[in-house]
């Protein structure tokens, strides 16, 4: 199992940050995705990748403006987000927490890598997408 938690400052309002991360209609912003097909009832979702791959997410709790959370799965991988909100100093402060198990044992070794690399990606192209890169 890895666990990635990371705490990111924002200069855009909260309601701005939580509308980017939360949507499931724009999801342009996103070099990584082709796609986001919603489900069931907005409760469900499946991100498809440029690559092809596809992970669907389960939101487990949405707080708007305070905590965003979904359990995660594909193929190779099982896992869960958490995103925190929060405002400290007119900036908005958004806690990151990714927990994630690779199903496959020769993936083990490299999963945290990967959701570093991943996470990375995310938060670069979301400070873009709010005009902060």
């Amino acid at each position: 199992m890895a666990i990635i938690s990371r705490k990111v400052i924002f200069t855009s309002a909260i309601d701005e940050v939580w509308n980017v991360i939360t949507s499931c209609d724009e999801y342009s912003w996103r070099s990584d995705l082709s796609r986001i097909e919603v489900i069931k009832d907005r409760k469900q979702f499946v991100e498809h990748t440029r690559k092809g791959y596809q992970t669907t997410f389960t939101i487990t709790a949405f707080e708007p403006h305070k905590r965003y959370e979904f359990d995660m799965e594909n193929e190779n991988m099982s896992g869960h987000w958490t995103g925190i909100f929060s405002v400290e100093n007119g900036m908005t402060c958004l806690e990151l927490t990714e927990t994630v198990n690779a199903k496959k044992i020769l993936m083990k070794p490299f999963v945290r890598i990967y959701l570093k690399k991943q996470q990375e990606i995310y938060l670069r192209d979301l400070k873009k997408a709010l005009g902060e890169a």
